[in-house]
């Protein structure tokens, strides 16, 4: 079928469990753009929808933003995903980016920046603050042909629960009273991976982890 001539292709995005306030904001920036479909839905209903370009995902205290990413990216290997948020701190918005979301705008930007949040995403870019995307080169760059070969590397039971509750966005104190053991314990076990792993910091191996697979996004 041919394509109707002088017609824009629509940019299908679906905000997920969003605030009915918000969505109303939204829908009235993105009317303002003749190319953006706006459409809503919950968790559980977004998995089974087809032909979506983009989500915006609102960061709520009910679920694991890290997990609902990975499921997302499961069931929908290209989808942009751009988080919503007011006060998530960095080492959260960093690890989402390693999870495979493509942007984070704050709830308060302005009608503009999510405009051009969206288009930007949408041509296969990253979204973020600028120190962000600093932090998140360096940090990455910083560790990169330091990493040894994830083939090579073994890392004890332990090692492994810890690793997972890490990459899930634990503390080091959550995590020891998940396992069980002291927080300094927690920190040796840490070190050890870092050490292992050729990183020098948590976000670092965090990245490290997703990208070779060591831990399984189902149990995070």
């Amino acid at each position: 079928m041919k394509a109707v001539l002088g017609k824009t292709p629509h940019i299908s995005i679906t905000a997920v469990d969003c605030d009915p306030l918000r969505l109303i904001g939204l829908q009235s920036v993105f009317d303002c753009e003749q190319d953006f479909e706006l459409t809503s839905a919950s968790l559980f209903e977004v998995g089974s929808l087809q032909n979506i370009d983009l989500v915006l995902l609102s960061d709520g205290p009910s679920r694991s933003l890290l997990k609902v990413i990975a499921s997302l990216k499961a069931s929908h290997p290209n989808l942009g995903i751009i988080v919503i948020g007011s006060a998530i701190d960095d080492e959260t918005i960093l690890k989402a980016m390693a999870f495979g979301a493509k942007g984070y705008i704050d709830a308060a930007a302005s009608p503009a920046d999510f405009v051009h949040a969206i288009r930007i995403v949408r041509q296969g870019s990253v979204w973020a603050p600028r120190r962000l995307l600093s932090l998140f080169i360096q940090r990455v760059s910083g560790s990169s042909g330091r990493n040894f070969s994830a083939s090579r590397v073994s890392f004890t039971n332990r090692e492994m629960e810890v690793l997972e509750m890490l990459v899930g966005g634990s503390s080091n104190k959550e995590i020891g009273a998940r396992l069980g053991i002291e927080e300094r314990t927690v920190k040796a076990h840490v070190s050890k991976l870092m050490r292992k792993s050729g990183v020098q910091n948590r976000v670092a191996l965090s990245i490290h982890a997703v990208k070779h697979a060591l831990v399984s996004s189902e149990r995070n």
